[in-house]
């Protein structure tokens, strides 16, 4: 009998807990898709990157195994890992590029492709670290649900909050980063 597929992750990670290293890769080997939807995500609100979302998986894999022992408890808890530091990474390059004095000039564009508007990330990471000093559960579901990509329900197993909970604290961070970043509400 085929061992369910989260049983199976709970399975990984513990045996990368000890010290398994090929647990750790066939975790990772496992999880990758669905990292690669988390870091197109990131990719599609960051347009001028130089990178593919594959490079901005294997940066944040890569981070993800020199952290050391990192206590990981499941796979919805791997995934906001793996999420964070994306956007670490993301933002990171952000600011590179910004201080970077020989760069190319390119004339950024308010709108992607499909006419949704983009927020710059640096200001949204600026308004983030507020939210953060403010209420670190709210900075939190931000990173998880926008930078993640993460939906509610995953949220949930994550923190162990309801998802009524999660959609009233949802509407509340849009609401502050919406004020902070003085923009309309539907623009997050």
């Amino acid at each position: 009998m085929q061992m369910p597929r989260t049983a199976t992750m709970e399975m990984l990670i513990a045996q990368w807990r000890a010290g398994d290293t090929e647990s750790r890769d066939r975790l990772v080997e496992a999880l990758y898709p669905e990292l690669r939807t988390i870091a197109s995500a990131q990719m599609r609100r960051e347009r001028n990157v130089s990178f593919s979302s594959g490079d901005l998986v294997n940066d944040a894999v890569l981070r993800l195994v020199q952290m050391g022992h990192v206590t990981l408890n499941d796979r919805a808890h791997v995934m906001a890992l793996a999420a964070r530091l994306m956007r670490n990474i993301v933002i990171d390059h952000a600011r590179a590029r910004r201080t970077d004095k020989r760069a190319h000039v390119k004339i950024p564009l308010d709108e992607g492709l499909d006419g949704e508007k983009i927020p710059d990330l640096i200001a949204l990471e600026t308004a983030l670290v507020r939210l953060g000093a403010i209420d670190a559960a709210l900075a939190e579901l931000v990173e998880m649900r926008y930078f993640g990509g993460m939906g509610l329900g995953d949220i949930a197993i994550v923190s162990g909050l309801s998802e009524t909970t999660l959609k009233r604290r949802w509407r509340t961070a849009r609401a502050w980063l919406a004020d902070a970043l003085d923009r309309p509400l539907d623009e997050l």
